[in-house]
Formats: structure tokens, sequence, C-alpha cells
């Protein structure tokens, strides 16, 4: 049983980076032999680790296409970012309010490396950031909320994907996050919300204006 549980999550991983990275397509349809096969692990694995994909909304299953990696779109983008507008903004307020010492240390230490954040690794700045509300999420201490922006994050990273190669306020944003540090340091509740806020409803903006032009 345990096997069969670490060969689902390594299937899961996989086709999860597969997916939001674009290897997979939105829109493609799925083979669940031919991906046992590339990945080389039981169909069984492969089978259960799309169900959690079904569950996570990114693979789709209807009686006349079978199974098929869901599609995106501007509306998609839309409603994550209002949701993750809200959620994200709520979770800085309540790492302000509970995060503990060795919380803060870690988000001092993630301040460090984002003082000089000029890198043309649009990739490496991507997943920094994603490591910084990581840790925000953890410092709120409700793991309901950790887990609904994880799965929004997932959802939300093939649309980034789509648009990375043209964004250009990510070193711009990651310094937003030196404030962001500071404020829920000093225990500022709302100065902490609203920066939270605009950082991530800035940055979908710039997603959303690119994707204009490749989405159309």
């Amino acid at each position: 049983m345990d096997l069969i549980r670490i060969d689902t999550q390594k299937a899961y991983e996989q086709l999860h980076t597969r997916i939001v990275r674009l290897q997979l397509a939105p829109g493609e349809l799925i083979d669940e032999s031919q991906l046992a096969s590339e990945l080389d692990l039981s169909p069984t694995a492969v089978r259960e680790a799309i169900r959690l994909l079904v569950h996570d909304g990114l693979v789709q299953v209807t009686p006349r296409h079978g199974l098929y990696v869901a599609p995106v779109s501007l509306d998609d983008l839309a409603q994550l970012s209002e949701m993750r507008v809200s959620l994200e903004g709520l979770c800085a307020r309540l790492a302000s309010q509970r995060a503990s010492e060795d919380e803060l240390a870690v988000l001092m230490a993630l301040r460090q490396e984002h003082q000089h954040p000029a890198d043309d690794d649009s990739e490496r700045l991507f997943a920094l950031d994603h490591r910084f509300h990581q840790a925000i999420a953890r410092a709120a201490h409700n793991k309901y909320l950790a887990r609904t922006l994880e799965t929004f994050f997932g959802l939300s990273q093939r649309l980034w994907y789509l648009a990375l190669p043209e964004i250009g306020t990510l070193p711009a944003a990651i310094a937003r996050h030196v404030e962001l540090v500071q404020a829920i340091k000093a225990g500022d509740a709302d100065l902490a919300e609203r920066l939270m806020q605009a950082h991530v409803q800035n940055f979908y903006d710039e997603v959303q204006a690119i994707l204009k032009h490749k989405l159309a």
C-alpha cells in the first residue's frame, strides 16, 4: 500500500509539472497507458494521480472526449485573480498577527534573497515568489487557507507560464517583498494586507495584458 501511495505521488508530481509547464498542452488528450510507460510507473499510479489532477481542476473528463488537459482562458485568470487578491491579503494580515519568531526569521532570510532582485531568469524569480507566499501562508496558521492558496497557485501557474517570457515586472515585484516583510514583522495588519493585495493584483494585471493577445 505504501509503495502504491509513493508511486501515485511521483506520478502526480511529474504530471502536475508537465501540465503547468505546458509540456502537456491545454486541451491535449491524455493517454494513461502512454504516460505510465513514459514515467516508468504503474497504470494504477498514473490513474490515481490523474484523479487528483481532476480534483485540482487541471484535468477534465467527459463521456465524449475522455480525459484531457483542462483548457485555459482569460475568464479563468479573472476569477483566480479575484480569489487570490482577497485570500493572499487575508493571509498577510493573519501572518502579521500570528507569525512565530522562527517564521519571522524565515521571512527575514527570504527578504535578504530579495534585496537585489535584478535577474533576467524569470523562472527563478517566479520560484522565489512562490516560496515567499508559501512562507507567509505557513505564518498565517490556517491550514485550510494555505491549502486553498496552493490549489489556486497550481491553477494559475499555467497561465503564468504562457506569459512568463514577456513579463517585465518580476524583479520589481520581488523587491516589494521587502516592504511586506517589514509590515508583517511590525505587526501592521492593515499595511500588510494592502501591500499583498497590490502585489498580487499588479502581477495579474500584467499577465492579463499579455494573455489578451495570446489567447484572443
